[in-house]
């Protein structure tokens, strides 16, 4: 083959416009004996290229690379509903301990009281009305005081 041909396949070759057929004619031009000095530059690659065609993975390929990666052990945690719901618990059990404490909290203090609200008007409600008691009001008010503090009265006297 002629220097001046394959200067001109390589030409083409760098600007990837080569065919597979040419590209096998500097293959085999490269891989002969008879290289001018100009081009032995360009020798290596293209030799290099046909030995690498040889070399493949092997069969045992997967087995290889499977046996130097190590397997990892997955721990699945097995959670039921009453260990998922268990913060939910926790947070009932100290609302409700909280509540607990502060309603004998609240007894304890109001326990030695010895007024009106003692023992007639634990766990009610008394309701007044948000604006002055007028008029009739104000009097049937008064007048419901003065019943509950008599029935307090009266059950002290029972009891001593």
């Amino acid at each position: 083959m002629d220097s001046k041909y394959i200067e001109q396949l390589l030409e083409r070759y760098w600007r990837c416009e080569t065919s597979l057929e040419e590209e096998d004619r500097l293959r085999t031009f490269f891989n002969g004996s008879n290289v001018p000095g100009h081009l032995l530059l360009y020798k290596d690659l293209f030799v290099y290229q046909q030995l690498q065609q040889g070399e493949h993975l092997g069969a045992d390929f997967d087995a290889r690379v499977l046996s130097e990666i190590e397997v990892p052990i997955v721990k699945a945690k097995h959670i039921t509903l009453t260990a998922r719901f268990m913060p939910l618990f926790k947070a009932a059990a100290v609302v409700a301990v909280v509540l607990s404490l502060g309603s004998v909290m609240q007894h304890s203090f109001f326990s030695d009281v010895r007024e009106v609200a003692a023992a007639d008007t634990i766990g009610k409600q008394i309701t007044a009305p948000s604006v002055a008691l007028s008029g009739d009001m104000a009097v049937a008010h008064e007048k419901q005081l003065i019943d509950s503090l008599h029935r307090v009265d009266k059950e002290k006297e029972i009891k001593e």
